[in-house]
């Protein structure tokens, strides 16, 4: 068995593309069962397994161990348990379709799906969400031109060589040829994914289904189920959202490690900046704070309190029952005493302002973390005015800090004149698919923040952030046609056809089909995350190694 072509995806992680899919489904049983040093989480995926580590060094320490565990036998750690058996009706409103494009008629479609043996290759874009390719291609069929906006829970679909089950209602573009009641994620589970990666399915053709209890709509996966508080008095000292603002979540570190189940680490987007907050209050730095977009949240402590805010500058005050105010300061701890109000205005620069209380935000973690998952719908929901969080008992034995400057960058403080904020990047895992060109361009003009972003990305595009200047020049590819989906790290800069990049933050999916032609290098995602919509963004490609510009090619001119 050859060895593995081994990409660098950012300086933390490593891509490793193999022959087959069963070289995929034994390198990561291996990886799982047996991780390398500093290895935080492995996802597999076509032909890829992306291997995410703490720190640039363990990724660089796991480049040859990870070629010599690549190049053994496939069938050396490859293990199948016994099939999970999924009853589906077959009335699929594509059934029909896929029998013409295949030229089976819709009952071969039936028999040659439930006909074969069916491996989960790797987790997709929701919690549950499994790939599954069969013992044949008898069933290769393309994508629906038109996506739908909303597919029904429990659909069963087919995609190129790939079969599954839609998890949560969701849109998406597979042909759709039945639907079935497996709950494929179940939080009330010990194990909440029915299916992850190197598991075999049999579908089992049926009449009918025994109805769920719940329906698709009651939240009966267990993402965001409950409320990130209640609305009745918690037993200790309390926090009420008087108002959210444009939007408010809960935040701690995140999740990580969960790809397979196709959960994103999710977490604060600037981790720096939440870290601080926790650290004025003498909390740990895993401790749930507030992430605030844009200015606009009120909150009214219940009991005394000590708080403080970091990240986006905003003016904020501290109003009293009495009617009277003060100004809160930022980057420093305060009181908020019982019974009044801290309102946050909107920030002078950067977008997201973090709010720690010392003893944290008590909220119930869900799968280890207290965080809100945009994109999966896991974790408490977004807060809503009349929301009571309660916060947890305070450790005596950490002290309370002192003032400090703010942790977002000058290139974002309010006198930084609307320059652009450079961000250092690493060649990203499928640079080759671009041209010279649009490698040059990458670098080598400013990118404008859109409107469209959120915590899943951000979205950039040409246009010109002031009046009059130049509009930049879209990124295009050097290859034709589809890339297998695979794994995708945080501040993975993604190329769709428009050619315009995403800049993918902490609730991004954890796979993705389109090329990635850079990557933001973590310690640079904290700023990345506080871009206003019209900011202006310029790339500077570092050496994923060293972080340092990389070296000149040699010339090949001869001395004269």
């Amino acid at each position: 068995m050859s060895s593995p072509e081994i990409r660098w995806a950012g300086p933390r992680a490593l891509l490793l593309e193999l022959d087959s899919l069963d070289a995929v489904l034994s390198l990561h049983s291996r990886l799982r069962d047996n991780p390398a040093a500093g290895q935080v989480d492995v996802l597999a995926a076509a032909r890829t397994v992306l291997v995410v580590f703490d720190s640039r060094a363990s990724a660089r320490a796991a480049r040859g161990p990870l070629a010599r565990l690549g190049s053994m036998p496939a069938g050396a750690a490859a293990v199948r348990d016994k099939p999970v058996h999924i009853e589906v009706v077959y009335d699929g409103e594509d059934l029909a379709e896929v029998g013409e494009l295949t030229g089976m008629g819709p009952e071969g479609v039936v028999a040659a799906h439930t006909g074969q043996l069916w491996t989960a290759a790797f987790g997709g874009f929701a919690p549950g969400f499994a790939y599954l390719v069969g013992e044949t291609d008898a069933l290769n069929v393309p994508r629906r031109g038109t996506p739908r906006t909303a597919v029904p829970a429990g659909s069963v679909a087919l995609a190129g060589n790939f079969s599954a089950v839609y998890p949560r209602r969701s849109p998406g573009g597979w042909q759709l040829i039945g639907h079935t009641a497996t709950r494929m994620w179940d939080l009330q589970r010990e194990q909440p994914a029915l299916v992850r990666p190197g598991t075999t399915v049999q579908y089992i053709a049926v009449r009918e289904l025994i109805q769920l209890s719940r329906t698709e709509t009651d939240q009966a996966d267990g993402t965001q189920a409950d409320a990130a508080g209640t609305e009745t008095p918690a037993a200790g000292p309390a926090l009420e959202v008087l108002s959210p603002g444009p939007q408010a979540l809960i935040q701690d570190l995140g999740r990580p490690g969960l790809g397979d189940l196709g959960v994103s680490p999710a977490g604060a987007a600037d981790t720096a900046s939440a870290r601080q907050a926790n650290r004025l209050v003498g909390n740990l730095p895993t401790d749930a704070v507030i992430e605030n977009v844009m200015g606009g949240l009120s909150v009214q402590a219940r009991g005394e309190l000590t708080v403080a805010l970091s990240g986006a500058g905003t003016a904020a005050d501290i109003r009293n029952e009495g009617g009277s105010s003060r100004p809160a300061p930022m980057y420093s701890p305060f009181p908020l005493h019982d019974g009044e109000s801290l309102h946050l205005g909107v920030p002078e620069a950067g977008l997201r302002t973090y709010l720690a209380v010392r003893g944290g935000i008590d909220v119930p973690p869900v799968l280890g973390s207290r965080s809100t998952d945009l994109m999966s719908g896991i974790g408490p929901a977004p807060l809503a005015a009349g929301t009571v969080l309660p916060i947890g008992a305070v450790d005596s034995a950490r002290a309370v800090g002192h003032a400090e400057p703010p942790a977002l960058p000058e290139d974002l403080s309010p006198g930084a004149g609307g320059k652009p904020v450079v961000l250092r990047i690493t060649s990203g895992p499928r640079h080759d698919w671009f041209t010279p060109r649009s490698l040059e361009a990458l670098t080598g003009q400013a990118w404008t923040v859109t409107a469209e972003s959120n915590r899943i990305g951000v979205r950039l595009g040409t246009g010109p952030s002031t009046p009059g200047a130049d509009a930049g020049t879209a990124l295009e590819r050097a290859r034709e046609g589809e890339l297998p989906s695979e794994g995708v790290v945080a501040g993975s800069l993604q190329v769709p056809p428009s050619g315009l990049p995403v800049l993918f933050l902490a609730d991004h999916p954890v796979t993705g089909g389109y090329p990635v032609i850079g990557a933001v290098i973590p310690e640079d995602l904290p700023a990345a995350a506080q871009l206003p919509p019209g900011a202006t963004v310029r790339f500077v490609e570092v050496d994923p190694e060293t972080l340092q510009p990389p070296a000149p090619l040699p010339s090949t001119r001869k001395k004269q």
